[in-house]
């Protein structure tokens, strides 16, 4: 028997799945043959599989190095779910339970133990770790490596001595986002060896993205909410006092909801994330302080109430909606005074490069904000991927195109601004500078610099400085004008803006954003058609048989097996069989209580077909 063949059934036996996702197959072959791995799976792409199941197939220990005390419990609850003998040594456990779990590890009893990376720097550990056969190293969230990365973590340096300290032991080191800046450095400084190198796609294709102008954002957020009562969603927001103003006013409106942010004390915190894993709360307001030990792979909505600083975060972020395939929404509410508050904050930096770089974050995010192009394209652009269609039907600018019109004029006021102003003071200008003498304003830098005798000053009074600045943005987008590096952040013709310019070239601009119509889409990628009013019964009962365990409703069953429960209508646990996600150990646990809640259903409901 083939050894795809053999992990093949390893997989259905302990995990219920008949097929692997995308490049897990070949992370583990690859793994299973003792070759350092660096893996790039978006989230929800089946990461964590990529050394679990190497771990079963394998004698000794694989040791699992992650950054968050939640996801590790998370994860080895799961795992022991599924008949998995793994472990996780951290600062939550007491002095006797840790002892207990060391004396297992000496007597071989465990196939996974998660770590956090600063334990295993401790003295003591090496001898540890070569008293218990260590057969591989999986590095979790390894862009945490690198200054580079959007979540540097310094302890994760220090990884890179575990390599001289078990030389022969291979490494694989996973992340689920990574620019191939970071991806570089993760391989240098965990010191990987000639990796094999897996990058899969990172298109999330059951996600939808839409960005929609901010107007009284409570009230968007309430409308949105509404429309899904019985999902569960996170909402980022810039600030502590916007988590605690938007969970209070959905609170008071009936809605469960709670805050999560740096400013709550471990404890409060540690509670409102326990009863979000749970479902006893289906709202989470939060900084970005919370998500990446979130392994909640039902999370059918993401909000960011303001704009995020940078397009990997938000990447990130987005991500966590629909880990389990089934659809995901994600909305940005998006205002230009958000992009001035974040200018603000800028300007605080004082390190000149990282100010530098942070400037270059947020003029991609407010570029993918306003663009008028595929919202998907522009994502996978940013990680160095092209999407093969025009239209992915499933973003708001693919599905409801936003209308252009005849900017001519209005481009040709702007161009023709920027060269006068070079033209006349030989020196670059910022953007807010260029729209004073645009609109007339009577200022003492017009008025030292002499910009109020240009030809083009007080020409364009038609619009306001909000809608200017929107087309100074559109006109960098396409290509006219340019942002000087640095601190200034000046705008200069381009070569292809002084054409333009010269030869009065007609230019069509994208009308700004407006509010949408209050619609939902009728099918989305990744929808498993079910019987709804049973799916929901079904979602009781698991709930119901996690509270007896004390563990997330998903470290049962996730959403996908439900769904596919709701579909087919199993009634015994023989058909149990063939539902994904129903390994082994769940099927003898977990079968015939759903198989009878089926068949109690279909007593006084008649099957739904769906072809």
């Amino acid at each position: 028997m083939s050894v795809a063949t053999d992990l093949t059934q390893l997989l259905k036996r302990t995990f219920g799945y008949d097929t692997f996702r995308p490049l897990q197959s070949e992370i583990i072959e690859a793994t299973l043959a003792s070759r350092d791995v660096f893996a790039l799976l978006p989230t929800g792409g089946g990461k964590s599989l990529c050394f679990q199941l190497p771990a079963l197939a394998r004698p000794g220990l694989t040791v699992v190095v992650s950054p968050l005390i939640a996801l590790m419990k998370d994860q080895v609850d799961a795992l022991q779910a599924s008949g998995v003998a793994a472990t996780f040594l951290n600062s939550s456990l007491g002095a006797e339970e840790s002892r207990a779990r060391l004396r297992g590890l000496h007597r071989g009893e465990y196939k996974l133990l998660y770590v956090a990376p600063e334990r295993l720097m401790l003295d003591g550990w090496v001898e540890h770790l070569k008293a218990w056969n260590v057969a591989c190293l999986a590095i979790d969230e390894a862009h945490c490596v690198s200054e580079w990365g959007h979540d540097f973590r310094p302890e994760y340096r220090q990884l890179s001595r575990l390599r001289a300290l078990l030389p022969e032991v291979p490494m694989m080191a996973l992340t689920a986002t990574a620019t191939s800046r970071v991806r570089a450095d993760i391989v240098t400084h965990l010191k990987l060896h000639e990796p094999a190198t897996f990058v899969a796609s990172f298109n999330r294709p059951n996600l939808t993205y839409r960005v929609i102008p901010k107007d009284e954002p409570l009230k968007q957020i309430i409308t949105f909410v509404r429309q899904r009562e019985s999902e569960s969603g996170i909402i980022y927001c810039a600030s502590r006092a916007a988590t605690e103003r938007v969970a209070e006013a959905l609170a008071g409106r009936g809605f469960s909801a709670r805050p999560y942010h740096a400013g709550l004390t471990s404890e409060e915190r540690a509670t409102n994330q326990d009863a979000f894993l749970r479902d006893d709360t289906r709202i989470i307001c939060a900084t970005i302080a919370f998500g990446m030990g979130i392994n909640k792979p039902n999370v059918r909505w993401i909000i960011h109430h303001d704009l995020p600083k940078n397009i990997e975060g938000y990447y990130q972020e987005t991500g966590r909606a629909g880990r389990d395939g089934l659809p995901g929404d994600c909305l940005l509410l998006f205002s230009a005074g958000d992009i001035a508050k974040q200018t603000h904050f800028l300007d605080e930096i004082t390190d000149e490069q990282e100010q530098q770089v942070a400037r270059a974050q947020l003029r991609q995010i407010v570029h993918y904000a306003e663009n008028a192009g595929c919202r998907r394209c522009e994502l996978l652009e940013y990680f160095g991927e092209k999407f093969p269609l025009d239209n992915c039907a499933a973003c708001d600018n693919c599905l409801e195109p936003r209308d252009t019109y005849d900017g001519t004029v209005v481009a040709q006021k702007f161009l023709s601004c920027v060269y006068r102003i070079a033209q006349n003071s030989r020196f670059a200008v910022g953007s807010n500078h260029i729209i004073e003498v645009l609109t007339g304003a009577d200022t003492d830098k017009v008025r030292r610099w002499g910009h109020d005798r240009l030809t083009t000053y007080g020409i364009g009074a038609e619009l306001s400085r909000p809608q200017w600045s929107a087309v100074g943005r559109e006109l960098v987008r396409l290509g006219h004008l340019a942002v000087a590096e640095g601190e200034f952040a000046t705008i200069e013709l381009t070569a292809k803006g002084l054409d333009v310019l010269k030869a009065r070239t007609p230019i069509t601009l994208t009308k700004p954003m407006s509010l949408p119509k209050a619609k939902r889409a009728a099918r989305r990628e990744g929808d498993i058609e079910c019987d709804e009013l049973l799916f929901e019964r079904l979602r009781s009962l698991r709930k119901r048989l996690a509270d007896e365990r004390k563990v997330p409703a998903y470290i049962v069953f996730g959403d996908t097996t439900l769904r596919a429960m709701a579909h087919h209508y199993p009634a015994s646990p023989q058909a149990m069989e063939s539902i994904p996600g129903m390994g082994e150990k769940k099927h003898a646990e977990f079968a015939e209580v759903f198989a009878q809640e089926i068949a109690h259903y279909l007593a006084t409901n008649s099957r739904q077909n769906f072809g």
